[in-house]
């Protein structure tokens, strides 16, 4: 990894190691409900991968472990990795406190074969998660490399369009090509899970066109079994939506979508 880069993680683990305190206290993340056995999974990786019972599942980028502890419940063999070692630490605390068996390995999610060994039946991963990474084709690699043969991988994530915008300046304008190679540094202050936060957020991102995800998946060898687009989300993080009569969230105007799931197999 360049020097560079390296210096664009350190910053963004400084940031969501401070996230950490911020979002485990939001009603966004709502912990207390979790821990009285609520789940933070959503429809759409739920329907997507259903009976996890007996399956081993990697949970790549699981900030502070909220998704995998939920796969833990519904009978999954868990582990989860994160660039913070402040989430994986609150990872670790939740685990234990609810009494599950996931394991929590701190590390960029691009040197995941170096701290986790074993191949899984699934590997996951969320909303809000590519746009860290400056070079999809190693995050592919590393895929292919933690899935059993015959294994499956899913993600379900925010689409590449609604990260054109520029949100910080009042109403939202298209400012970032989709195809931009070049890191977005942005700084701003509270977080999507808690904009009355006074934590300053300091981040560098990377758009990634829906041609290049899969690419990074196929040449790695993963088949894709589908690439689905859709209209609705369900946080409500980005200006202007509405909710519907699913309890999702969508544009007004249903212009573009706001999120795409992808489903493939080793």
């Amino acid at each position: 990894m360049s020097v560079e880069f390296q210096k664009y993680f350190i910053t963004n683990k400084a940031t969501w190691d401070e996230k950490v305190e911020v979002h485990s206290s939001s009603d966004f993340y709502d912990l207390e409900s979790f821990k009285e056995g609520g789940s933070s999974l959503m429809k759409f990786e739920l329907d997507a991968l259903g009976n996890v019972q007996g399956k081993t599942l990697l949970h790549l980028q699981c900030h502070f472990g909220q998704d995998t502890l939920s796969w833990s419940r519904m009978g999954a063999k868990c582990t989860g990795v994160d660039l913070s070692e402040k989430g994986i630490e609150l990872a670790k605390q939740l685990n234990s406190e609810l009494k599950l068996d996931a394991e929590f390995f701190c590390c960029n999610v691009l040197d995941t074969s170096d701290y986790v060994k074993d191949q899984f039946d699934i590997v996951f991963t969320s909303y809000g998660v590519i746009g860290w990474l400056p070079d999809l084709k190693p995050w592919g690699k590393m895929i292919a490399e933690r899935l059993k043969t015959g294994g499956t991988f899913y993600m379900v994530e925010f689409h590449p369009i609604v990260w054109m915008f520029d949100y910080l300046e009042g109403t939202p304008k298209i400012k970032y090509g989709y195809h931009q190679k070049e890191a977005i540094y942005e700084e701003y202050q509270g977080t999507y899970a808690d904009t009355n936060s006074k934590m300053i957020s300091r981040e560098y991102g990377w758009n990634h066109g829906l041609g290049e995800v899969v690419s990074a998946l196929s040449e790695a060898g993963l088949t894709i079994e589908y690439l689905r687009e859709y209209d609705e989300s369900p946080y409500d993080i980005f200006p202007d939506l509405v909710k519907n009569e699913n309890g999702m969230f969508e544009s007004s105007d249903k212009l573009f979508p706001l999120l795409f799931a992808i489903k493939a197999f080793k």
